[in-house]
């Protein structure tokens, strides 16, 4: 399996350039992709079907505790990153950290296409579309791609404080992992 890349920020822009140079369409999707599940996969496919290079933004874990609260992300940013560079529609991975702009990596990039999840902080689509939206081609608006999400998921697992939560996410990830040709052990053993 070809490894994913991972840009360094530094580099971000020069390296777009270069892309586009060569008439790559790019494609554009941020998030913190914690708990990874089968509507993240669903949603990345999505995305990669709509140019031929799709760039994962991944919130930091400094990020994300600032915008989630202190318990999150479950998954530190080192293994979030590892898990997108596995899967097959991720062609990069960039990670984003400044807590000050929103807004500075679709500068940097200016993707063809920028995707965006109607879930997408809590209903602003309107505000993003605004700010957004002259750095850009295109915002495609996805509907989720499950019924589930990571928040929902933690929720469940806290709520009903037993492994039956735990193991259907284990479940769900496990076939993800599979069906991507991965090998996956929910046990935490090689």
């Amino acid at each position: 399996m070809e490894e994913t890349r991972i840009i360094p920020f530094e580099n971000l822009e020069k390296f777009v350039k270069e892309l586009k140079d060569k008439g790559e369409k790019i494609v554009l999707t941020l998030g913190v992709w914690d708990l990874l599940h089968v509507g993240h996969i669903r949603y990345m496919q999505a995305a990669k079907d709509k140019g031929t290079i799709l760039i994962v933004g991944i919130d930091s874990d400094r990020l994300t505790k600032a915008r989630k609260g202190e318990h999150r992300p479950i998954v530190p940013e080192g293994e979030r990153i590892e898990i997108l560079q596995a899967l097959r529609c991720v062609d990069y991975v960039v990670l984003k950290d400044n807590l000050e702009d929103n807004v500075e990596l679709v500068r940097i990039i200016m993707p063809d296409i920028l995707i965006i999840s109607e879930t997408t902080e809590d209903g602003k689509l309107e505000e993003i579309k605004k700010d957004r939206g002259h750095y850009c081609g295109e915002i495609v608006c996805l509907k989720p791609q499950a019924q589930t999400s990571t928040t929902n998921r933690i929720r469940e697992i806290v709520k009903t404080g037993s492994v039956d939560a735990f193991q259907v996410l284990m479940k769900d990830l496990e076939q993800v992992f599979d069906k991507h040709g991965i090998k996956f052990r929910g046990d935490g053993k090689e």
